[in-house]
């Protein structure tokens, strides 16, 4: 049998010092301004040459869903909400009920799209936001 001169009590806190500490050998999740949300980059953008951005979007952004009205509008929701998202481009919100085309955006000129989801990464926007927010950062913006 081995005798150890520490206390119990020390050796409990040093294991508990050491099992708490917040290393991660992982990825971290980016953070921004916004917070936490999907974000595709112009490099994810360049991997889909020719690819339409309502293309991209609809393959990187799960329960996005673009759809088309009788006169032709069209309509972006997220998760079924059952109203339209709110489009930002470089910082001014787009005319809601399909004014703002996103297939008039080159894909080439984006620096970035970030979609929010959550109520706290969409609380900047208000009530405008509360259905979704897409984000658009463009190169020269």
């Amino acid at each position: 049998m081995i005798r150890s001169s520490a206390c119990p009590l020390t050796v409990a806190l040093l294991l508990l010092a050491a099992c708490s500490s917040n290393r991660s050998s992982g990825p971290r999740p980016a953070s921004g301004p916004h917070g936490a949300g999907i974000v595709i980059t112009a490099a994810d953008i360049e991997r889909s040459p020719g690819t339409p951005l309502e293309q991209i979007l609809l393959a990187r952004v799960p329960g996005l869903t673009i759809a088309r009205t009788d006169d032709g509008q069209r309509v972006i929701t997220l998760r079924g909400a059952g109203r339209e998202i709110l489009v930002v481009l470089n910082g001014v919100p787009l005319a809601p009920n399909g004014s703002g085309n996103l297939n008039a955006i080159n894909p080439r000129d984006i620096e970035s799209i970030t979609v929010l989801r959550d109520a706290a990464s969409t609380s900047t926007y208000g009530s405008r936001g509360a259905n979704g927010v897409l984000l658009i950062r463009t190169k020269h913006g």
